[in-house]
């Protein structure tokens, strides 16, 4: 918008300045309402897809020494990153290990040093979920509510999951029925809602690699201010071990159970290892320490809903450590999200990481799911219903006219309810895009989608005085969208999309009463081989709770055994490796094997 800017106070000023001719208009922006200043976008930082070696640091893998102990050679490392000038982030002795921050210079230096077998870039790992959506309406129904059965989500049907410890699907759990008793699980993931009634009497221990502490909480304090993360950690855990019965009271989006949900093994014990931070992403170096942490507390399965697209011979070294020592512990890792050839890591280490991709509810492909031949089950990983942070889902609701009108809420919105005068602001694209119907008293934007970020076009609103902002989708088949604000922000306000036909009716109530409201819930739907990923891990707990003597390897391919073939490829295949997982088949043929599992049942 362009504004006249003059010199002089008034009309005597003007006189005044004596040009003869009009000034030339400028751009200038109105003040930021008071209090709104502080909207601003995240500032610049590591994303959890970066490779920057200088924030994320080297993975040094050095000659174990005869004449010293582990400690003691790990200590002659430190020193030596010290001298060159460098930080010492971790130590893990066992692996003959140490990551540390250090200039390109130094790296050169240190690749000289003699006991120095390898340098190393500590790669980026993130979470391999896709971005949430939102519980919307028409999801309504989408699973049954027979009293207690309703807490069995359409994926623990889909893998026979009720069946090993519901046979005759009562809501009860069948006396001496495998149910993951006595069967540590460890989640490798972003931490966990303590909070969460569905996770509180599975938790056992765990430990935050993240923040170094003993408290893997989803979330991380600096300078006094607590972020909260997205509850990936939250959803996984559940989905493998959810207790009967413990949401009773819990905030669910409409027609869901409420009940909340039930794990596949809701008896099997949680150990939380917490090794992505609130964006999601995470250091090679804290998942080997994971690994290692997991497999020392006893873990017979530990549960990875991460990757990155490279491997790390020293991540894949630990891996195969776990796997082969003794009493082994079985990995299994999501394949990745990308939709195309290539299994993601760990996920792709043969033998010692099980790789596990997605289906939807039908048993077919989902066709984000990445595949290839290290593919060995699959799982449902399409709108899986489990638990999240307490109160981080959305459920919007928007009115016009007292009519309801249906939208989505944008993740990372605010929450609460505003009720103001409709002001369309075009695309947001300033601080001026709202006109003179802005006001610094509050008022309901309706934004256009289109040219810039969401969380830009908030800001522009947010400091022109909107209280609540509606997106307006401009694609007519793509209904409300599922759109983000990008990054958490304790300025935000509830903020929704709504499709392109809602849209233009809104158009025509501008100056008009509109309610925006953001409420709550303490589950969510996501979608990803993140989510197929603790399908697979449960039914692993169920088949160690049936057979506590069987080793990782028997595990893995009792569980490839007896996984549902697709049938139109017979066979093991990239998409579907050797089928969909099967919980009771996989329980009956672990039972019938001789003790310590004989010869492998290969499929």
């Amino acid at each position: 918008m362009k504004r006249w800017l003059w010199l002089g106070l008034g009309l005597s000023g003007l006189v005044a300045s004596g040009c003869g001719t009009d000034p030339e208009p400028i751009d200038v922006l109105p003040q930021a309402c008071p209090g709104t200043a502080e909207v601003s976008l995240p500032k610049p930082g590591v994303s959890p897809l970066s490779t920057d070696t200088a924030a994320d640091g080297v993975i040094i893998t050095y000659k174990p020494k005869v004449t010293a102990s582990a400690l003691a050679a790990s200590a002659d490392i430190a020193s030596a990153v010290e001298r060159e000038g460098g930080t010492v982030m971790r130590r893990i002795p066992n692996m003959n290990v140490v990551s540390a921050r250090l200039s390109p210079e130094a790296i050169a230096a240190l690749k000289l040093h003699p006991d120095v077998l390898s340098v190393t870039p500590n790669r980026r790992v993130r979470a391999l979920g896709l971005p949430t959506p939102p519980p919307l309406a028409s999801w309504q129904g989408a699973y049954t509510t027979q009293g207690s059965v309703g807490e069995y989500t359409e994926g623990l049907k889909l893998i026979q999951a009720p069946q090993v410890w519901d046979a005759n699907n009562d809501g009860v759990i069948d006396p001496g029925a495998p149910t993951g008793e006595g069967v540590k699980v460890c989640v490798i993931d972003s931490g966990w809602d303590s909070k969460h009634p569905e996770l509180k009497a599975a938790f056992l221990m765990g430990k935050d690699f993240v923040d170094k502490d003993e408290d893997p909480s989803d979330q991380s304090e600096s300078q006094g201010v607590v972020t909260v993360g997205g509850g990936h950690g939250t959803h996984v855990a559940a989905t493998i071990l959810a207790q009967f019965g413990a949401g009773s009271g819990a905030r669910v989006a409409p027609g869901d159970e409420p009940n909340g949900v039930v794990g596949v093994a809701p008896g099997a014990s949680l150990l939380v290892a917490r090794v992505l931070d609130t964006d999601g992403g995470g250091r090679t170096d804290d998942v080997i320490a994971a690994v290692e942490w997991c497999h020392a507390q006893g873990a017979r399965i530990a549960s990875l809903s991460l990757g990155a697209p490279d491997p790390s011979e020293t991540e894949q070294t630990m891996f195969e450590k776990v796997w082969e020592n003794g009493n082994g512990m079985l990995s299994i890792a999501a394949s990745g999200n990308d939709g195309k050839l290539g299994i993601a890591y760990p996920a792709a280490y043969l033998p010692s990481v099980m790789a596990v991709g997605a289906v939807d509810m039908q048993g077919e492909y989902a066709p984000f799911s990445q595949f290839g031949q290290e593919l060995s089950v699959v799982g449902p990983g399409v709108n899986v219903l489990s638990a999240t942070v307490l109160g981080a889902a959305a459920l919007s609701s928007v009115s016009a006219s007292s009519s309801p009108i249906a939208s989505s809420p944008l993740t990372y919105t605010a929450q609460g309810t505003y009720t103001g005068r409709l002001v369309n602001c075009g695309l947001g694209a300033d601080r001026a895009a709202c006109g003179e119907s802005a006001t610094c008293d509050g008022f309901v934007a309706y934004v256009d989608r289109g040219d810039l970020f969401f969380e830009e076009k908030a800001r522009n609103v947010i400091q022109a005085g909107a209280r609540a902002v509606i997106i307006g989708n401009n694609v007519e088949d793509d209904g409300e969208g599922t759109f983000t604000l990008g990054s958490a922000n304790s300025h935000w306000v509830p903020t929704v999309s709504v499709s392109m036909a809602a849209g233009a009716s809104l158009k025509k109530m501008m100056g008009q009463d509109v309610t925006v409201s953001i409420t709550g819930l303490d589950y969510q739907r996501e979608s990803g081989t993140s989510m197929a990923t603790p399908h697979v891990s449960g039914v692993a707990a169920l088949v160690f709770s049936a057979r506590p003597d069987l080793s990782a390897a028997h595990v893995r391919a009792v569980l490839e055994k007896t996984a549902k073939d697709d049938k139109a490829t017979p066979g093991k295949d990239q998409k579907y490796g050797y089928g969909l997982v099967q919980a009771a088949k996989a329980v009956e043929l672990a039972r019938s094997l001789p003790q310590g599992g004989g010869p492998l049942p290969l499929p």
